[in-house]
């Protein structure tokens, strides 16, 4: 039996080199170098081909921002009166066609420019661009012909001139100003309930929708009477009632308090000064109502 099984199983010497050079044949054939070689070629990128297409990646990458329309127009910059100004000049100094037509939007309600820094409050108008642009602009100063033609466009009942002390008024008091109607003596109200009273007659320009076009008709109508200032005591004041002050972050407003616990009562205005995050615009705006 086992004389048949090695007869049955046995290779010649011929037959056993034939086999092995079978195997350094297969062996050679799949080798990673032999089908890198003759089978694979590796694709080859090379930087030119792509070029083109990144660049018009890079130049494409940010439409549908309409923060960053403008910089997709070469502008041409020249002086320029910004009330009635075409669509196509405002294209011309840089603005997107969408941006132009807003501002001419604002017009056709019977919006006007009065002077330059008008054109800063139009949503249109990023800081960059009021920059780059306010060089150029060139308002004819006819102050009473322009308030002449704002009046004439007012839709409500025309009210006789008469001048109003905000700090004491009432909402139908303020109505008798010429210029105010329901909405804007409310968030008047509502601003001096935060702030404590009016210091200055500018601060109303920091009432929400009051933009100096407004403020300009209603300047000489008004009175501020600073007897009537609701103090805060700074040495007494907890987080509810500092809070009411629209000049300070909550940030702001901790650290007040937290220094007041470290270091003991406030003596004077300058004592804030010693707040890093209290910079001295922040410390002038709530200095008239601070008491020690």
């Amino acid at each position: 039996m086992n004389q048949k099984f090695k007869e049955y199983f046995s290779i010649s010497r011929q037959e056993y080199r034939g086999v092995l050079v079978l195997f350094i044949l297969i062996g050679i054939l799949f080798s990673p170098y032999v089908y890198e070689r003759f089978f694979f070629k590796p694709l080859e990128i090379k930087i030119e081909t792509i070029k083109p297409a990144l660049t018009q990646i890079d130049k494409y990458k940010n439409i549908g921002d309409e923060n960053h329309e403008e910089e997709f127009h070469k502008p041409i910059l020249f002086k320029f009166n910004p009330n009635h100004l075409p669509v196509e000049d405002w294209i011309k100094l840089g603005l997107s066609e969408k941006q132009a037509l807003s501002i001419k939007k604002y017009e056709a309600k019977g919006g006007k420019f009065y002077k330059k820094e008008d054109v800063k409050k139009m949503y249109a108008i990023s800081p960059a661009m009021y920059q780059r642009l306010a060089p150029y602009i060139d308002i004819p100063e006819n102050k009473k012909e322009a308030y002449t033609t704002y009046d004439r466009k007012e839709s409500f009942p025309k009210k006789a001139f008469v001048m109003v002390d905000v700090n004491n008024a009432d909402s139908l008091q303020l109505l008798n100003i010429k210029g105010i109607g329901p909405a804007f003596a409310s968030r008047i109200i509502k601003y001096r309930n935060r702030l404590g009273g009016f210091i200055r007659k500018e601060q109303l320009m920091e009432v929400y929708g009051l933009d100096s076009v407004k403020y300009a008709q209603i300047e000489n109508q008004i009175l501020i009477d600073k007897e009537k200032i609701t103090p805060l005591h700074i040495n007494t004041a907890e987080f509810a009632d500092i809070k009411r002050f629209p000049y300070l972050s909550y940030k702001q407003m901790n650290a007040i308090i937290a220094y007041r616990k470290q270091h003991g009562a406030y003596k004077s205005i300058t004592d804030l000064s010693k707040i890093h995050i209290l910079n001295p615009e922040i410390i002038s705006k709530i200095a008239p109502y601070i008491q020690f």
